[in-house]
Parts: structure tokens; sequence; C-alpha cells
């Protein structure tokens, strides 16, 4: 069992009938991509060429930015604003952007290649979790 899913099975607060084992795998992944985006975004900047990878490396860094932020949401309880469906779909929506692109460099770069794997994995997740939210 991991932390964060201790944290949310004695949370005092209700999980408004959500499966705490769908927040925790999505958090897991979140911070999983995240590392892996801000990672591939440093080696593509330590390439030959970092401006050919320009595009890469903005999606790695707003899509590490974007987990980051979802699993900081999902992490706390309740949802005053009612974003946590619409952040997850964004979690979602970018890292697929950011698997493409990485999926494009895989080939010659094996940091994006990973990353693509990292980004693939995270979406599902937030796709798995979204079908909870509703």
């Amino acid at each position: 069992m991991t932390r964060a899913l201790d944290m949310l099975r004695t949370h005092p607060a209700d999980l408004g009938g959500l499966d705490p084992e769908a927040i925790a795998a999505c958090l897991a992944e979140c911070l999983s991509c995240a590392q892996a985006c801000t990672s591939c975004a440093d080696a593509c900047l330590s390439e030959e060429d970092p401006a050919a990878l320009g595009r890469c490396i903005r999606l790695d860094l707003d899509c590490a930015e974007i987990c980051t932020a979802t699993a900081r949401v999902l992490s706390r309880r309740g949802d005053p604003a009612g974003i946590a469906s619409e952040l997850v779909a964004l979690c979602e929506k970018v890292c697929r952007a950011c698997a493409e692109e990485c999926e494009r460099h895989a080939g010659h770069h094996e940091h994006c290649a990973v990353c693509a794997e990292a980004c693939r994995s995270c979406e599902d997740a937030c796709q798995q979790l979204r079908q909870h939210l509703g």
C-alpha cells in the first residue's frame, strides 16, 4: 500500500464515493510523469541541437507543471471549485500531447522514449480516474 493510499484511507473527510485506489494510482502516475518530463526537458537541453527539440521541451515542462498541480489537488479532500474533473482531463490531454511529441524523437533520444512511456501511463491513469469523477 502506498503512502498516498494510506493518507486517502485514513483522512477523516469522506471521499465522496470515489475509489481511493484510483485516486492513489493517478497521484503516483502524475508524480512519476512530472519527474520524467522534467528530466526529459533537461536531457533535451543537453542534446547537440536543443533548438530542434523546442516543442518537446515546452511540452515536457507544461506536462510536468500540470501533472504536479493535478497531484496536489487530488491530495486534498473536497473540491470547492469543482475543478478536479477538469484538471484531470487537462492532465490527460497534456500527457497525450507530450507522449506524441516525445514518440517523434524516441528513435534518436532514449530519454524521450522513457518520457513518452511515463506520459502514456499517466494519461491512462487520468482516464481511469475521470470515469469515477463523472
